[in-house]
């Protein structure tokens, strides 16, 4: 059954299986045995589409982590963030979903992913998750 509003929409709306992570090079941490470090990113220029409008969602995404044996290389993850510009994609899932990428390239110690996003109707959201590996 077809939505009203999908006939104005005019381009596809991408799923978010075309976003990849091989784009994602981890660079090995050369001081992981002296101490830790915590990290943090921003992307204030995060990109992607309501999956029910087609309308542009805007927002900061901060990744904040304890790196073990490697970090990101930063061009890597502007590319990988870039895949999201045409995905239609929930805030509460793309969080998620991204937290879920790095840490399975990445393996940190610690990892939160928090996304700002940008007030549409009078409403703005902002979403965190966490992964923390367990201590053995």
């Amino acid at each position: 059954m077809s939505r009203s509003y999908e006939k104005f929409i005019p381009y596809t709306i991408e799923s978010p299986d075309i976003v990849k992570t091989d784009i994602l090079d981890p660079i090995e941490y050369k001081y992981e045995y002296r101490r830790d470090i915590d990290i943090v990113i921003e992307q204030p220029e995060y990109t992607s589409v309501c999956p029910m409008t087609g309308l542009p969602d805007v927002g900061r995404i901060t990744i904040k982590y304890r790196p073990d044996k490697t970090i990101v290389e930063l061009k890597s993850l502007k590319f990988y963030l870039l895949q999201y510009r045409n995905v239609g994609i929930f805030y509460e899932h793309v969080v998620n979903r991204i937290l879920d990428d790095l840490v399975s390239v990445l393996a940190p110690k610690w990892m939160e992913v928090t996304g700002n996003f940008m007030a549409r109707g009078g409403i703005t959201s902002k979403v965190s998750a966490v992964y923390e590996r367990a201590k053995s």
